[in-house]
């Protein structure tokens, strides 16, 4: 048999079996599936009974569920409607317990108010029977004194105006006395401390300076031929020469106290050397310029090492070297000035303040007398200008301008200035004073006293310390003596120079004379 037909054979009969094989498969596959379709829908509708029953057994659960819950919220409404009503039964009952008090209270006061209306017009009748009453007494008032009634007020008026000056008058003296006791115990306690405590020489000459000669014949050479010697002299020195017949001495006058130091310089080298001729003046005058410089800032610098004040501008130490030459009614101005700042130091230091400040002020309140010769206007306008210039600080520069009061003191240092310049001005053997100036001040004193009303006579004494004052008992009561004593003060410190204070005594006396016969 052909090997190729066998296998061909074999080939259809595999695919035969294959394809029976197949078609059996799926026959079998097909009837297990129906059995199982079959088996599965007997499992679907076994469920869905189930679930039926299920859902039956839920849904008769819900409902009762729900059936309680309803009558459980049935039940609690019922019962809050309930409450609620018996809460609102209970504020009707309120109310109207309310209602009947207020009715009651408004019943009590309109029996009030016609009490109160009933009082009103007896009171009203009886304010105008008080009025009538009234008037009938001023009637009779004005019959029995004699005055309207604008008068009597005027008479009450009068006598309240009298009563309150009485009273004014005594609450200032009172006031004034036991503040002039104090402040007076404590100033003589200060003042006198700081007296004690500083020692000052007295006054010395200043217009003139001497310069003694070996011998006559020297003022001839000092004259020189036809006089040129002595012109040259006063001519570069600016100082008049006062040749006469003094011995041995030749006088130097000029107001001027640095002018007249250099010539009194020039003509002791001069007269050393013995060779007198205008080119030698020359020479000689420059020496004795910067020699007096040199003492100026010496001076200067001696005087602030004294007062123990420091950082002082150079010029202003040179300003106070020349005051050392210069003098003010006799008192020498530097000496002053110290004395001045000593004075200020101690005072301060008792009052618990800081001395170094009105040392300082004390010591430069007089600097502008060292310009005043050279610059227009007065040494306290000076000063200050000087001051500023040289960046003094204002504490200073005030107490400068205030020390003779041209302007009100504000600082308590510029008091202390005051007061030390006037003890130091004043003080025994301080100044010269002329006699005439003495006498046109008393004069001038008891003239201010004298210009008011009601003084009769007036008396200054103690040396211009005291004004006794004489009034008419008439004219001025005693209230009006307190009134009168300050105007007259206020005037004296306005219109009079004055070192120190001044003390106004008014004196009021009335005598009442009979003779027995």
């Amino acid at each position: 048999m052909d090997p190729v037909l066998a296998i061909v054979l074999i080939v259809v009969v595999a695919v035969i079996v294959g394809v029976a094989a197949f078609f059996g498969g799926i026959n079998y596959r097909k009837k297990i599936g129906e059995e199982k379709i079959g088996s599965a829908e007997k499992e679907a509708e076994r469920i869905v009974d189930e679930a039926k029953r299920s859902a039956e057994a839920s849904k008769k659960e819900a409902l009762i569920a729900g059936k309680d819950e309803a009558h459980r919220l049935l039940t609690e409404a019922e019962k809050e409607i309930s409450d609620r009503r018996r809460d609102i039964q209970r504020q009707e009952r309120r109310i109207q317990q309310k209602e009947e008090t207020v009715e009651k209270k408004l019943d009590s006061l309109e029996k009030k108010e016609e009490a109160v209306t009933q009082k009103n017009k007896a009171a009203e009748s009886r304010l105008a029977e008080a009025e009538k009453i009234k008037q009938s007494e001023f009637e009779m008032l004005e019959k029995i004194s004699g005055l309207t009634s604008e008068q009597a007020k005027a008479y009450i008026i009068n006598n309240l105006d009298n009563e309150l000056t009485h009273e004014k008058a005594v609450k200032i003296m009172e006031f004034e006395q036991k503040t002039r006791d104090e402040a007076e115990k404590t100033a003589r306690e200060i003042i006198s401390l700081a007296i004690q405590r500083v020692a000052a020489d007295h006054v010395s000459e200043s217009t003139v300076s001497v310069v003694p000669l070996p011998s006559d014949e020297m003022k001839g050479r000092i004259i020189g031929r036809e006089g040129r010697n002595i012109r040259a002299i006063e001519t570069i020195t600016g100082v008049d020469l006062i040749i006469d017949d003094t011995p041995e001495a030749i006088t130097l006058s000029c107001f001027e106290p640095v002018k007249r130091e250099i010539a009194r310089v020039m003509l002791e080298k001069l007269i050393s050397d013995g060779r007198i001729h205008p080119a030698r003046i020359e020479e000689m005058y420059e020496k004795a310029r910067r020699e007096v410089e040199a003492m100026i800032k010496s001076e200067g610098e001696r005087a602030i090492i004294e007062a123990g004040v420091n950082n002082i501008h150079p010029e202003l130490v040179k300003l106070l070297g020349r005051l050392h030459f210069r003098t003010s009614y006799g008192q020498n101005v530097l000496d002053h000035s110290l004395e001045v700042a000593y004075l200020c130091g101690i005072m301060a230091s008792e009052l618990g303040l800081e001395p170094t400040m009105a040392r300082r002020a004390g010591l430069l309140h007089d600097i502008g007398k060292a310009l005043d010769h050279e610059i227009e206007g007065s040494h306290i306008e000076i000063g200050v200008d000087v001051a500023r210039k040289y960046k003094e600080s204002e504490l200073v520069v005030h107490a400068i301008h205030a020390h003779h009061g041209d302007v009100e003191a504000k600082t308590i240092i510029a008091c202390l200035v005051q007061a030390a310049d006037a003890i130091s001005a004043a003080r025994p053997g301080a100044r010269r004073e002329n006699i005439e100036n003495y006498i046109k001040r008393l004069e001038k004193l008891e003239e201010v006293a004298s210009s008011y009303e009601g003084v009769e006579r007036s008396f200054a004494i103690q040396a211009g310390r005291e004004v006794r004052i004489i009034v008419k008992p008439e004219v001025i009561k005693d209230d009006d003596m307190v009134l009168l004593a300050r105007n007259i003060c206020k005037k004296i410190e306005e219109e009079v120079e004055y070192p120190g204070q001044i003390k106004v005594n008014i004196i009021r006396e009335s005598r009442a004379i009979e003779y027995a016969k």
